[in-house]
C-alpha cells in the first residue's frame, strides 16, 4: 500500500488501519516517504503528542517549507500552545504561505489567548483569501456572537456571501438556534439547494417544528446522497419524530455496522430500544454500574481539596472572557472558556490532570471489561480527548446531548450556586432524556446532585443534560477519556 492509499483511507474514516500501516512502514527502509501521512493518521488517531516530533522533525530538514510551518502550527494550536503555534504561523506567513487555512489557525492561536480583535482580523484575512471559507466564517460569527451576543453583529459577518450561498445560510442557521429561534434557523437553510451538511441541519430542526416536512427532506437525502452517516442518523432522527422506530433502527444500524463505537448512533439505538421495552436498554444504561461520582483526589501542594478548588475557581475565572455561549453545542446560558486547558501554565489548572488520574482509574476498574459496547473498549489506560471550562449564569442550562466520538464523558464541580442544595434540582445533572423527537414522553431516569469537587463519570452515549437554575454562577470542567 502506498502512502497516498492510506490518506484514502483516512478520508473515508477508517483511522485505525491508516495508525497501523504506518506504525509498520516507518519501520522500513523507505521510512521517509512515511513520515508524514504516519504523523496525519497520529493526528487524526488523536496522539497529537506523538506526532509533533515528526512534524518537527520536519520543519528542521525544510525550515522555509511554509506547509511544513502551517503543520507544526496547526498541531501545536490543537496541544492548546497557542503561543508557540502563532510564533510558527507567522513564520509560515513569512515564508510565503498566504493560505487561508494558515490565516485561519493564526486567528484561533490569538482567540485561544483571548486576543479577540487581532483573532477577529485574522479571520477576516482568511475570508478574503477565501469568500466561502466555512470554518473560517463560522469561528468569526461565533467569535462576535461569544463577545457581544447579540444576532445582528454576529449575522453581519456572512453579509460579504450571498444570501442562498451554503456557507451564509449554515452560519445563519447556527446563530439562530443559538438564540432561540429554530423557524428563523430552519428558514435560513432551506433558502436555496440542500447539500448534505444544509438538510441535516434542516432534518434536525424541522423534527422540532414540522416533522413530516423533515422526513421528506432526510429520505431525498439518502437517496441523493447514499449511505453518509449524517444523512443516515438525520434520517433516523425524522423517522423517529414521526413515530417510525422501526425503519429509524435501520438507518441507526447501518451507521453502527461502519462504526460500533459511533456514540450518537448508539443514543439513538438505545432510545429506539427504550420505546419499545427492549431489555437491552437498561443493560447499556445501567446507572449503577457504569456511572460514578467520586470526589476529586487533592493535588500535591494543597493542604485539603476545598484549599484547591479555591485557587482553580480563581484561575477559571480569569479565561472566561466572553458575553455568551458558542454555537452548535449544548450549554446555553453562560460562557466556554477560549483559552485550552491543555497547555495552561497555571498551577492549579495544570494539578487538575493529577487530582482526575486516580478517579478515571477507578471508575475504568469499576466498570470492568465486557461484551457491551463500553466495556469491550477496555484497554487497560486511557488518554483524555479534549478538556474545556464552562460557566453557567443564572437561567443556564445543557440541552440534552451526547458525545459522539468519545467513551467515557465527565462533568467535574469546580464552584456552585447556593440552590443546587435544593430539592427541586436546580442546576443538577440529569441521564436519560433525549433530545429527539419520539412521540413518547421520555423522562430522565437519573440525576446527580452536584458538590463542589464532585466529579461524575459516564458513557458518552448516555444522554445527559443540565437542569437550569435560577441564580449564581455554576463553574464546572469537562473532558472526555478515550482508550489507548
Amino acid at each position: 500500500m502506498t502512502p497516498r492509499e492510506v490518506r484514502a483511507l483516512l478520508a473515508r474514516g477508517d483511522t485505525a488501519a491508516a495508525l497501523r500501516l504506518t506504525r509498520e512502514a516507518v519501520s522500513r527502509p523507505d521510512a521517509p516517504a512515511w513520515l508524514m501521512v504516519h504523523a496525519e493518521a497520529l493526528r487524526a488517531a488523536g496522539h497529537d503528542a506523538e506526532a509533533e516530533p515528526i512534524l518537527r522533525g520536519a520543519v528542521e530538514v525544510s525550515p522555509d517549507s511554509p506547509v511544513r510551518r502551517h503543520n507544526l502550527a496547526a498541531l501545536l494550536g490543537d496541544l492548546g500552545r497557542d503561543v508557540e503555534a502563532e510564533a510558527e504561523a507567522r513564520r509560515a506567513l513569512a515564508a510565503g504561505g498566504d493560505a487561508p487555512e494558515t490565516w485561519l489557525v493564526l486567528a484561533r492561536t490569538l482567540q485561544g489567548q483571548n486576543r479577540f480583535d487581532e483573532a477577529d482580523a485574522a479571520y477576516g484575512e482568511a475570508i478574503r483569501r477565501r469568500a466561502d471559507y466555512l470554518p473560517a466564517v463560522q469561528e468569526r460569527a461565533q467569535l462576535v456572537w461569544m463577545r457581544s451576543g447579540e444576532l445582528a453583529p454576529a449575522r453581519a459577518t456572512t453579509h460579504h456571501l450571498p444570501e442562498t450561498a451554503p456557507t451564509r445560510r449554515l452560519v445563519e442557521a447556527a446563530l439562530y438556534e443559538a438564540a432561540g429561534d429554530l423557524e428563523a434557523a430552519f428558514a435560513a437553510c432551506r433558502r436555496g439547494p440542500l447539500d448534505a451538511a444544509l438538510t441535516v441541519r434542516c432534518v434536525g430542526l424541522g423534527t422540532r417544528i414540522d416533522p413530516s416536512a423533515a422526513l421528506a427532506l432526510a429520505e431525498d437525502a439518502a437517496t441523493r446522497l447514499g449511505h453518509q452517516r449524517p444523512v443516515q442518523l438525520a434520517l433516523a432522527e425524522a423517522r423517529l419524530a414521526t413515530g417510525d422506530a422501526a425503519r429509524a433502527k435501520i438507518a441507526v444500524s447501518a451507521v453502527l455496522a461502519d462504526d460500533p463505537t459511533d456514540q450518537y448512533a448508539l443514543a439513538l439505538l438505545t432510545t429506539i430500544w427504550r420505546l419499545g421495552g427492549d431489555p437491552r436498554y437498561a443493560e447499556l444504561h445501567d446507572h449503577e454500574g457504569l456511572v460514578s461520582t467520586q470526589t476529586l483526589d487533592t493535588p500535591e501542594g494543597w493542604p485539603t481539596i476545598d484549599a484547591y478548588l479555591d485557587d482553580l475557581a480563581v484561575a477559571l475565572g480569569r479565561i472566561h472572557a466572553f458575553g455568551t455561549h458558542p454555537l452548535n453545542q449544548s450549554m446555553r446560558g453562560g460562557s466556554q472558556a477560549s483559552v485550552r486547558l491543555e497547555a495552561h501554565p497555571d498551577p492549579s489548572v495544570r494539578a487538575f490532570f493529577a487530582a482526575i488520574d486516580g478517579p478515571i482509574r477507578r471508575h475504568i476498574a469499576r466498570t470492568g471489561p465486557g461484551d457491551d459496547p463500553f466495556r469491550r473498549r477496555h484497554s487497560g489506560d486511557y488518554r483524555l480527548a479534549g478538556l474545556w471550562s464552562v460557566r453557567l449564569t443564572a437561567g443556564g442550562s445543557h440541552v440534552d446531548h451526547v458525545h459522539p466520538r468519545g467513551w467515557i464523558s465527565s462533568a467535574c464541580y469546580i464552584d456552585l450556586p447556593a440552590v443546587v442544595a435544593g430539592d427541586d434540582r436546580q442546576g443538577w445533572l440529569r441521564f436519560g432524556r433525549p433530545p429527539v423527537v419520539t412521540g413518547q414522553d421520555l423522562p430522565a431516569e437519573r440525576w446527580v446532585q452536584p458538590q463542589r469537587g464532585l466529579l461524575a463519570l459516564f458513557p458518552s452515549y448516555m444522554w445527559h443534560g443540565v437542569q437550569p437554575f435560577s441564580e449564581g454562577v455554576r463553574l464546572t470542567i469537562a473532558f472526555d477519556v478515550m482508550p489507548v
